[in-house]
């Protein structure tokens, strides 16, 4: 039996080469918006994280010494606490000794 081939003439060819070409750009259009957004979900955790951390720190603290500390070094000198500077902004604001204080973390 004889089969007919039909033979890719150069116009197929740039037919099948462009639409290669298309779905790889959209390929890697996608996987590029996708590891931007984990990226940016990271950092937004972090930043909720690092909050967090400094609230534990405080509350620490006071349940050990029975004041919230003033300012953010105490808890880094005395509790452990550690913070990339880097990356975040940490605004620490207490009130009064017997009230918590309030936390904002930024990422830069």
């Amino acid at each position: 039996m004889y089969h007919d081939r039909t033979s890719l003439t150069p116009g197929r060819l740039l037919r099948r080469a462009l639409a290669a070409l298309t779905l790889a750009t959209a390929l890697a259009l996608g996987c590029a918006w996708g590891l931007g957004r984990v990226g940016a979900d990271l950092g937004s955790q972090g930043a909720e994280a690092l909050k967090k951390a400094v609230l534990r720190s405080a509350v620490q603290c006071y349940a050990v010494e029975g004041y919230y500390p003033e300012d953010l070094n105490y808890l880094t000198d005395h509790y452990g606490l550690q913070i990339n500077h880097d990356r975040y902004i940490v605004a620490y604001e207490a009130f009064a000794s017997n009230l918590p204080p309030q936390v904002t973390v930024l990422q830069k």
